[in-house]
């Protein structure tokens, strides 16, 4: 069944998405469930599906998390509160000793008296002393009550009975609770879902595979995706029901034919699709309802993109980018995202068998190619784009920093050129072009003549004017190209159908790439690829069809790829169901006036540890400020007037070494960063961070201090 986003990408432009030789390949029946040890029989599977996700705040793991409350409760010190209760048990014996013995005089007893006959004070008959015995045993028990009661409340041993002995006595009387199965209108392994729509043998198959250890996460979360595919009406419920029946667990594959990754390192939860990064501190400075839960990232969180900004070893890679990674390749496999990651080769981005598309520019064993125009048969969307990857880090008033006027110069030799050649140049020839040799100019002319292409004409009769006038971009953009018009890179950018370029068009479809760029000697042009993919991937998302699909770009090192354009472009994301992730050595890799925009742009930020404070300034604004309760203390010494008041205070000095002072408190509302840019420079502790989130419904968590090494157990 081609199902909602698993359908073949066959036949989108020249970017086939890679099929398996032979039928789907069928993984083995699986051994472990997600979280849990080798079941054979399900059993770890329903657990993991069976727990309970809650609601919870952005940001918040939700896999079995417990809600913790909005502020933090008043605790008294464990040593304060077992020697106050003590001290208060001990002032409440005393008493009563006092009281029984008389030593305090009767006057307590007067309400008895009051309140009982006098026949019952002086018996005359055997039933009047009984009577009066137990009524003043019941005054007596009154009395004690009454003082167990202050004792109680001042030594406060309610307090003392939930935090110690209420613990102990459930760990002693209750037995350890196990795994209890829902009922079954509420348990989600019934696919009561399914069942209420009408296909009550699909939910049977679908259950038996579950409880006989044949269905894991992913499959769970694909036949998921597909089934709101017949609910919003792209699909038949007969085809999908057809599909499950014939292969169970396995139905609706993905185009691959994999039903996981060759490996996992972080942890997933498929159902609410969050990958975990780490645990937030218990600090001071985080809100008390995130101190100590997991910290996890999703689709909705990325949705507003995110930027990491940390030096080299802090843990860009390996505790932000590798497990945001592997969560879009999992959901890609469940036919809910599509990803390109760029990076250099070798940054520790996963496995060559956990994407469908590797790209290796500059390899000659590389079996994909890199569409220079993204696809596109419009010259001016082609001219746009690589004038933007060509020229768009070009910053003003440099005369070439105008993308507007590259786009036009492009334009006007793109149009032509396609008009005659039915494709678009490829790299030496446009390096030609723009250069104006007057072989090919002069070929391109003769053939728009006599095609009777005069509007053409007209645009490279504009061309060729602007040529060698001050001023002119075409030298600029030929200087660019020529950095592409490589030995390294002669196999690439073909244009001409005898290689297999992979353009941003196929990303309507649930499909895995990754992009290696040859950084070693070739910096410059890296970063002119990374600029063209960003501006390709923001161009192609806008105008995909099946925007249900969440599309994520994944930058390894955005150095020089930040532009203004880029900075509009981050901003128009959301709207599309798609996002960016990029990381930065430091800001200072992206121009001066785009910080700012740029932190605006992007609603995920993370600063990790190693920070400058020039950095952190930028981050301590974009946080912004907070209102918090400051407490001034003031110790005023204190003169004594009289002989006697003199003497004690020489007796209180010589024993503490210290003058008799008075302590007064000022409390009262500041208004203080949340981080400051020292705090982030050396107060994040190494394998930290400190990062702000919000979703694309508009949501917003404060900044965190997280710990990315314990991502939990």
């Amino acid at each position: 069944m081609d199902s909602d986003g698993t359908h073949d990408a066959r036949g989108t432009h020249a970017d086939r998405v890679p099929r398996p030789a032979g039928p789907p390949r069928v993984p083995p029946r699986p051994t472990q469930a997600p979280g849990g040890p080798p079941r054979p029989d399900g059993s770890a599977f329903l657990t993991w599906l069976r727990t309970p996700r809650p609601e919870a705040a952005p940001g918040v793991w939700r896999f079995g998390h417990r809600p913790r409350p909005e502020v933090e409760p008043e605790e008294t010190p464990a040593r304060q509160l077992l020697s106050g209760a003590f001290i208060a048990f001990l002032l409440g014996w005393l008493l009563w000793s006092l009281i029984s013995n008389r030593y305090l005089g009767g006057y307590w007893l007067w309400p008895y008296y009051v309140l009982t006959p006098q026949e019952w004070k002086v018996p005359e008959n055997h039933d009047d002393a009984v009577m009066g015995d137990i009524a003043s045993r019941i005054y007596y028990g009154l009395v004690a009550f009454g003082i167990m009661m202050g004792a109680g409340r001042l030594g406060r041993w309610s307090e003392v009975w939930r935090r110690y002995i209420v613990p102990v006595l459930r760990r002693v009387v209750s037995p350890p609770a196990g795994p209890t199965t829902p009922a079954p209108e509420e348990d989600p392994a019934q696919w009561n879902v399914l069942r209420a729509a009408g296909a009550p043998d699909a939910a049977d198959r679908l259950g038996a595979d579950a409880r006989a250890g044949l269905m894991r996460d992913v499959d769970h979360a694909r036949i998921t995706r597909a089934w709101q595919g017949v609910r919003s009406g792209r699909h038949s419920l007969a085809t999908f029901t057809g599909a499950v029946l014939r292969e169970g667990a396995a139905a609706c594959p993905h185009p691959s034919g994999d039903r996981d990754l060759p490996g996992r390192l972080a942890r997933h939860d498929l159902v609410t699709g969050q990958v975990r990064l780490g645990t937030t501190a218990d600090d001071p400075r985080n809100p008390y309802a995130y101190r100590g839960t997991g910290l996890a990232l999703g689709p909705e969180l990325l949705g507003t993109s995110l930027l990491a900004v940390g030096p080299a070893g802090s843990g860009k890679t390996s505790g932000v980018v590798w497990p945001l990674v592997e969560s879009l390749c999992l959901h890609a496999l469940a036919g809910r995202a599509a990803v390109v990651v760029v990076g250099a080769a070798g940054a520790g981005l996963g496995p060559v068998d956990a994407y469908d598309v590797v790209v290796r520019v500059g390899n000659t064993e590389s079996v994909y190619d890199l569409d220079l125009y993204g696809g596109t048969t419009d010259p001016d969307e082609a001219a746009a784009v690589l004038a933007e990857a060509l020229v768009g880090d070009l910053a003003d008033p440099h005369p070439s920093g105008d993308s507007r006027r590259s786009t036009t110069v492009l334009a006007q030799l793109l149009g032509p050129y396609r008009a005659v050649h039915g494709r678009f140049p490829s790299v030496p020839e446009l390096r030609q072009l723009l250069d104006g040799a007057p072989g090919p100019l002069g070929a391109l002319r003769k053939a728009l003549t006599d095609g009777g292409q005069e509007s053409l004409l007209r645009e490279l009769d504009a061309r060729e004017r602007q040529l060698g006038q001050p001023g002119d971009l075409g030298g600029v953009l030929a200087d660019r190209v020529a950095l592409l018009d490589r030995p390294a890179f002669a196999g690439f950018f073909d244009t001409s159908g005898q290689t297999r370029p992979f353009s941003l068009r196929a990303l309507d479809h649930p499909v895995r790439v990754r992009i290696d760029l040859p950084q070693r000697g070739h910096a410059d042009a890296s970063r002119i690829l990374s600029r063209l993919v960003l501006a390709q991937f923001a161009a192609s998302v806008a105008v995909r069809e099946d925007r249900s699909l969440f599309a994520c770009l994944v930058l390894d090192d955005a150095t020089g790829v930040v532009t203004p354009e880029a900075v509009r472009g981050l901003q128009r994301l959301r709207s599309a169901n798609a996002g960016v992730v990029m990381t930065l050595r430091t800001l200072d890799d992206a121009p001066r006036p785009l910080r700012s925009p740029l932190l605006g742009a992007i609603g995920c930020r993370v600063a990790l540890s190693g920070l400058t404070p020039w950095d952190g300034q930028d981050f301590a604004e974009v946080w912004g400020k907070e209102w918090i309760e400051a407490r001034d203390v003031t110790d005023r010494q204190i003169i004594a007037e009289t002989p006697a008041g003199k003497a004690v205070h020489m007796l209180r000095r010589v024993i503490t070494g210290n003058a008799p002072t008075a302590r007064a408190v000022t409390v009262r509302q500041v208004e203080r960063e949340r981080w400051s840019a020292s705090e982030l420079a050396h107060a994040v502790p190494p394998g930290h961070a400190v990062l702000s989130l919000t979703s694309v419904r508009g949501e917003h968590a404060p900044p965190l201090l997280v710990d990315l090494r314990n991502p939990g157990a």
